[in-house]
């Protein structure tokens, strides 16, 4: 392996990672009393970043052999084939597995959640690992398949409206999660089901503009980048709001 082999792998897991490590950490120190240690803030991103994204795609494989579909649609990749089944894939399918795998990390250190913002910055440091991993992926593929121009625009988007919104959309999950066992309410699934509709509605706008023509690609995906954004600040509202009780359980 020459250096510029080095070089470019470096940059690739740069522009993937960092983003979502700066947003981590601003997430996590939005609390001033009780914080979430760096151990479990850190455990969580690793989950999401390497196990929730070894589950989602398996998942995915069943749910697309079940449906005997013949390829996985993304958001943002053009579609191949704009029918109904297609945006299932992407606004039905992909949002459901991938809530699910990411928020079922907290039940791997549910004895180290004290307060109810703790599944919200745990929410979101997982998601944020699995915005990372999926952004090394298809921050790769633009780059060998269509150049250092798209690499560019697919790096911006992503480290801004599909991070947050992964970051965000696990978040309002692990609070589900945090709340149910806080105090043994019933609120991991229906905060479960927001974060998937959540999901949903951002990537069928990621995607829509790419089924229509006109000026609909960049209307639909600066909704997108204003949905993800306020979505991520209402987060962070939230911890603050909670944190302000300093309450443990």
């Amino acid at each position: 392996m020459d250096g510029n082999t080095i070089i470019l792998i470096l940059v690739l897991i740069g522009a993937a990672f960092i983003p979502s490590l700066i947003y981590m950490v601003w997430v996590r120190n939005t609390e001033k009393y009780g914080k979430v240690s760096w151990t479990n803030t850190a455990k969580m991103f690793v989950w999401g970043a390497i196990i929730a994204v070894i589950m989602a795609v398996l998942l995915s494989l069943i749910f697309i052999n079940v449906l005997s579909i013949d390829y996985l649609q993304r958001e943002y990749e053009p579609l191949q084939d704009p029918t109904v089944m297609t945006l299932i894939i992407v606004c039905v399918i992909a949002p459901i597995v991938e809530e699910f795998t990411k928020v079922v990390g907290l039940l791997t250190i549910k004895d180290s959640i004290y307060e109810l913002e703790d599944g919200l910055v745990l929410g979101a440091a997982t998601g944020l690992g699995f915005a990372a991993t999926e952004n090394l992926l298809y921050e790769s593929s633009a780059l060998f398949q269509q150049g250092v121009q798209a690499f560019i625009i697919v790096v911006i988007l992503r480290s801004v409206a599909s991070t947050l919104l992964h970051g965000s959309a696990s978040a309002l999950a692990g609070y589900g999660v945090s709340k149910s066992l806080l105090t043994g309410s019933n609120s991991a699934v229906p905060y479960y089901i927001i974060a998937v509709l959540m999901h949903s509605s951002f990537n069928y706008l990621a995607s829509t503009g790419l089924i229509y023509g006109g000026n609909i690609p960049v209307i639909a995906l600066i909704a997108a980048l204003i949905f993800s954004v306020t979505a991520f600040k209402l987060v962070r509202i939230k911890i603050k709001d909670l944190d302000e009780d300093f309450t443990y359980y």
